[in-house]
């Protein structure tokens, strides 16, 4: 049994590491899986460079950034693992929300409109609106920034963004420090809850299948130890499978609400995974039937395209320099590599291609697979634009808001 060590925030999106540790599927492939719960995401970062744990559950703009040296000390980190796409909230006030759309479901299924929305309502706020985010370089960020600057708001004149750990975005609302936040379930919905915020846009509805946490690893350790990296990863695919059965996730939501894991209520862990979302204290859900994923349609696939995507944004907002370096080693971050030689002996299909253009489906697409069949789900922004990894800078100059 090698016992590997792992460091996690506690989310919704943890529960692929949490099935593997509860259900034995970590234990079947001889993995001794140790949870290591931090409360920042500058913990857990610190915690992986300086080898306190062997992997992390990791946001994947982190995972570049500190790649790029861009966050504390610089460490090359490798994903050859996706733990989930989505599953985000943003939620504001009710006093703010009041400004947009009155209904919850036309408001998080037309994000492109509630932005607009958004805009006219901070003129009425008469102030810039403080807004929770869980770390300057995560996917809630880069979302909200590109969210916002759709309707002209710029994220670093028009709003104050507040880093803030996700657990502690519900006591920074009740306190009045923030007028809201994005972060990962379950805490927008915990602040739902008690009437603090209403849900004005989900991630799910940004970027469909946008990419979120990623199994890291140092580099270094990784390809010095490959034959228990591939184990681990063998027994994170069959507990991400069982995530994703429907039949599952009451059991799921109650191995999350454990104190070691998230400790909240399972029945608010429950709406991400079934996807209903109370958009709204005491209203009906609605319906997000991709909220998050786990499994289906490839989403473990580290594809690369996503990390430059990830690039991009970093260049457009002016977090790094681009260069032709720090492009490649953006792009290398995520590893389907390994990905591919540790799932190389399963059932698991496995893409051809190693990027793709994000964006370009409308509707489910079969597409070229190594071994089995893959149908990759839609994979739209909000706003209509594909990225091509191809032509990186032509998709930053076609931002109005640079």
């Amino acid at each position: 049994m090698t016992p590997i060590r792992v460091a996690f925030l506690g989310l919704t999106d943890s529960a692929v590491l949490v099935a593997a540790r509860e259900k034995g599927f970590a234990e079947e492939q001889a993995v001794a899986l140790d949870l290591v719960r931090a409360e920042s995401w500058a913990t857990l970062r610190d915690r992986l460079v300086y080898g306190q744990v062997h992997a992390a559950h990791m946001l994947a703009p982190l995972a570049v950034a500190v790649t790029l040296g861009l966050s504390q000390q610089p460490s090359a980190l490798s994903a050859p693992y996706k733990l989930n796409v989505n599953g985000n909230l943003i939620v504001m006030a009710p006093d703010f929300a009041a400004a947009l759309e009155p209904d919850a479901a036309v408001r998080l299924n037309d994000p492109l409109a509630t932005a607009h929305d958004f805009a006219n309502a901070i003129g009425l706020y008469h102030r810039k609106p403080i807004i929770g985010v869980v770390h300057r370089f995560s996917s809630h960020s880069l979302a909200l920034r590109y969210w916002l600057a759709s309707a002209g708001i710029h994220p670093d004149r028009d709003v104050v963004l507040r880093v803030l750990p996700p657990s502690l975005m519900v006591e920074a609302m009740k306190a009045g420090e923030i007028d809201g936040f994005t972060a990962g379930e379950p805490w927008g919905s915990a602040a739902i809850e008690v009437g603090l915020a209403e849900a004005v846009a989900a991630s799910e509805r940004l970027w469909q299948r946008g990419v979120e946490k990623v199994l890291a690893f140092r580099t270094d350790w990784m390809e010095q130890n490959p034959e228990p990296v591939d184990r681990l990863l063998r027994g994170l695919s069959a507990a991400a499978r069982w995530c994703d059965e429907p039949e599952n996730r009451t059991e799921l939501s109650e191995l999350l609400a454990r104190h070691a894991y998230v400790d909240q209520p399972s029945e608010l862990i429950e709406r991400a995974l079934t996807g209903r979302i109370v958009a709204r204290r005491g209203e009906s859900p609605v319906d997000l039937p991709d909220f998050v994923l786990f499994d289906r349609e490839a989403t473990p696939f580290p594809w690369r395209s996503q990390a430059l995507w990830i690039y991009s944004q970093l260049v457009r907002w002016k977090m790094v320099e681009p260069s032709a370096d720090a492009e490649a080693r953006a792009g290398a971050v995520f590893r389907p590599d390994i990905y591919r030689r540790a799932l190389a002996d399963s059932d698991t299909p496995m893409p051809g291609a190693s990027m793709k253009v994000e964006g370009a489906l409308e509707a489910p697409l079969a597409i070229g697979a190594q071994r089995g069949s893959i149908t990759l789900g839609p994979d739209r922004f909000f706003d209509g634009r594909a990225f091509d990894p191809d032509r990186i800078a032509e998709y930053i100059a076609g931002f109005d808001v640079p």
